[in-house]
């Protein structure tokens, strides 16, 4: 082939060969990488990422042979990759976000069967308000969820303050009934 076109058993061998090479270099290097990473980063986490994005910039390459001095282009990739990880970690304000530990930031109670049953309790809460006259919904929701006296839900719908009271039970009856499926244990 004098086209200057290799042909695809050449590409083959050479793929083959980049790749034997990439595995010694990466069994001989990777020890070493870690050391560089390690002593470098805050976040021991990222080391192994770091020594992997080395090596994947690495397998980009078509022909690692041609590579003079392994280590030191390892080293120089590997400090790219640094930079770019620390302009990441700059750009995203990393550094003011704090890592999940379980014993420092604690567990959860929250069961995916609990949060289920607490989404029905929600379904289940809605559906009795819609099923409330108006006027009985509104006394409730002045009540529970805007936290006004009777007195004032009194004057703001017109009505009498014992009138309230009887909208007000009518509801917290109504809301006993759908919850009460959902009590915890």
């Amino acid at each position: 082939m004098g086209n200057g076109r290799k042909s695809p058993a050449h590409v083959g061998i050479e793929h083959d060969r980049s790749e034997t090479l990439l595995e010694t270099l990466a069994l001989r290097y990777s020890p070493s990488l870690t050391r560089f990473f390690s002593r470098r980063v805050n976040n021991q986490a990222d080391v192994a990422d770091l020594v992997q994005d080395v090596f994947l910039r690495l397998s980009r390459l078509h022909d690692l042979s041609a590579i003079q001095q392994p280590e030191h282009y390892l080293f120089k990739t590997a400090a790219s990759a640094l930079r770019d990880q620390l302009r990441r970690d700059e750009v995203r304000s990393r550094s003011l976000h704090d890592e999940f530990d379980e014993v420092k930031h604690g567990g959860s109670d929250l069961t995916p069967e609990r949060v289920l049953a607490g989404r029905q309790a929600v379904e289940s809460l809605r559906d009795a308000l819609r099923a409330l006259p108006e006027r009985t919904r509104d006394v409730f929701v002045l009540r529970v969820f805007e936290g006004l006296k009777m007195a004032e839900i009194a004057r703001a719908l017109g009505i009498s303050q014992r009138a309230v009271e009887k909208h007000y039970a009518k509801a917290m009856g109504s809301v006993a009934v759908a919850l009460s499926g959902f009590r915890r244990a």
